[in-house]
């Protein structure tokens, strides 16, 4: 090996090599392969991480809601380095869609009724207006306007 150094943002490694019969030069990249773990779903079942999945359901949320691509995008990679960061094998779908909901609730609070509402498979308008309770309870200031029928009346 000739030369080593960080490539990719960081994320990968440039290599200068040089072959040992015929002392011809080539550059290698290599990049750590990162095993996300199985999600364990409610039946019992497993499956592979599908980003896309997450994606999907936070995107379906947030449709039609003025957040910016970027701000969705970070929440999804803070979602899936917790999930790395647990170490485990295996995440339960549950464990998941909490902090899919805790990044809704930063976000976008109807965004957020509306991830909680299917997830959590709201019965009827008791449920929305106890999820609507407890965000009017913990952003008692400033974010009300972000909930129907709160729009600042300027």
């Amino acid at each position: 090996m000739i030369d080593s150094r960080l490539a990719g943002e960081g994320e990968q490694v440039r290599r200068r090599r040089e072959c040992v019969q015929c002392a011809e030069r080539f550059t290698t990249y290599e990049s750590a392969e990162l095993v996300m773990p199985q999600v364990v779903k409610r039946d019992g079942s497993h499956e592979a991480l599908d980003d896309w999945k997450l994606r999907s359901g936070l995107l379906r949320a947030l449709e039609k809601r003025p957040v910016a691509r970027e701000a969705i995008e970070a929440a999804i990679s803070r979602i899936l380095t917790r999930i790395r960061l647990t170490g485990e094998r295996k995440v339960a779908a549950r464990q998941i869609g909490e902090w899919a909901m805790d990044e809704l609730r930063d976000l976008d609070q109807v965004a957020y009724v509306r991830f909680a509402s299917v997830y959590r498979s709201f019965q009827d308008v008791s449920a929305f207006r106890e999820v609507i309770d407890g965000l009017e309870q913990s952003h008692p200031t400033g974010s009300r306007a972000k909930l129907p029928g709160n729009e600042s009346k300027d």
